[in-house]
């Protein structure tokens, strides 16, 4: 039987390939824009059918179909590795719970601990050779799909075919479903307009950046301004190595910054595991030789991100307290979004040769009711530690960096306080007397 009859044999409805959830049953929708629209949308319409089945997803931009369809949550049970907007909301509203992880080990936790009856993800259409590309979704998806029961294909005709080192692709021999239909275009994500504060703190981080360095953004405005600001920039021959890959290394493409010559692994490609962003985008990455995509458990792997020299890392946070703690993920027991690949990038960086690892936030914001508040904290008080103190480096605001690697606790709380917003200094100096990290050479 060649590709094409195992094609056709293989082919289903959503509503036909659906019939294989079972009441129980763990369900994975993978991740970002190749979550199965035409999948979930059936499958919600069974939910009178089927008690506590537990769906796995992240970074998914909605609507979940099945979710929407459940507030009580008795026939669906969502949960996401790391929350997107849409998925934040779901969180406040009591539909989605957080499964705490670092990125690198999504796809080991799958493959030594967790269950998996019924994987569904979107895809390229298949090619000749029967192959099926994983597209945006590859960081996590092959090792997903290889740990499932039973894998549903969903086809999308928009998804990119993004080439790569390894597990980018599935053979239409290891499906056991496939279904077709109509999409809508693929969501966009362009980079969002920064604030005065925005474009201090990515000028404050340029001096830091040499020609030739390695470059990995976070998810959020904050490192998107700063790609904007390289593209700007004198700097040349530049990197890519990044768990994301967003609008703002097209726009260091666009300016002549990205070329990945001077990368000491990889050299010439610009390497990612998951991409998301505008049309332009998902057009640039399309069977482009020097973008390649490939899993996350090696990408984000702080040996792999180590090997390049001058490997420098940009990542939001939400706070730092005085003792260097960064959360990044909630306010309070509040989920935000969720470690995802910070930690492996902090890590990964500062074991890099000329590597810097950058946490940005602004010094202060207002909150709904008007109120301005510190991002510089004295202590935090049920907020999600997402670095640990003892892995603080350089850490920035519209106000300055600093870098808080080997400084005791007196001279970290000196240098943050110099950091944050000054009509909240004095106050953070006598939080800093209480807990006794204030010395009294310390300036103000």
């Amino acid at each position: 039987m060649d590709v094409y009859q195992q094609y056709r044999a293989k082919l289903r409805t959503p509503e036909q390939a659906v019939q294989a959830v079972q009441s129980g049953d763990w369900v994975d929708y993978s991740t970002n824009v190749c979550f199965p629209t035409l999948l979930d949308a059936a499958l919600a319409k069974r939910r009178d059918e089927l008690t506590d089945v537990k769906i796995r997803g992240n970074l998914c931009f909605g609507p979940i179909r099945a979710v929407e369809c459940d507030p009580t949550r008795e026939h669906f049970h969502y949960n996401s590795w790391h929350c997107s907007a849409y998925e934040r909301a779901l969180c406040d509203r009591g539909l989605c719970n957080y499964i705490p992880m670092i990125f690198r080990n999504v796809v080991p936790y799958y493959r030594h601990f967790l269950t998996v009856n019924v994987a569904m993800m979107c895809v390229t259409p298949m090619d000749r050779h029967g192959f099926f590309n994983l597209s945006c979704g590859t960081g996590v998806a092959k090792g997903i799909l290889d740990k499932a029961d039973i894998v549903i294909l969903e086809v999308n005709e928009h998804l990119p075919r993004i080439l790569g080192g390894f597990d980018e692709s599935i053979h239409v021999s290891e499906v056991d479903m496939i279904v077709e239909g109509e999409h809508p275009p693929l969501p966009e994500f362009p980079i969002g307009t920064p604030t005065p504060e925005d474009i201090m703190i990515a000028d404050n981080i340029l001096p830091y950046i040499v020609d030739g360095a390695t470059i990995q953004l976070g998810i959020g405005t904050m490192p998107n301004v700063v790609g904007q600001r390289l593209a700007e920039s004198d700097l040349r021959d530049l990197g890519m190595h990044t768990e994301l890959c967003g609008d703002a290394y097209y726009e260091l493409f666009k300016a002549g910054k990205l070329t990945n010559s001077k990368k000491t692994a990889q050299r010439w490609k610009g390497v990612t595991g998951i991409v998301f962003g505008s049309a332009p985008l998902y057009d640039w990455v399309d069977q482009n030789p020097s973008v390649v995509i490939e899993p996350l458990e090696y990408v984000n792997a702080a040996e792999t991100i180590a090997q390049q020299e001058n490997m420098v890392s940009i990542n939001n946070c939400i706070a730092v307290d005085l003792y260097g703690q960064v959360s990044s993920e909630s306010v309070g027991f509040r989920h935000i979004s969720g470690t995802g690949g910070q930690l492996d990038y902090l890590t990964g960086a500062a074991m890099s040769k000329g590597g810097k690892a950058f946490i940005c936030m602004t010094s202060q914001f207002t909150d709904k009711n008007g109120q301005r508040h510190s991002r510089v904290l004295p202590h935090f008080g049920g907020d999600i530690i997402t670095n640990p103190r003892s892995q603080g480096y350089f850490i920035v605001t519209e106000y300055g960096v600093i870098n808080l690697a080997g400084r005791s606790t007196w001279e970290r709380a000196e240098m943050l306080i110099s950091i944050a917003h000054p009509d909240f200094r004095e106050e953070l100096i006598a939080e800093a007397e209480k807990q006794k990290i204030w010395r009294r050479s310390n300036r103000r």
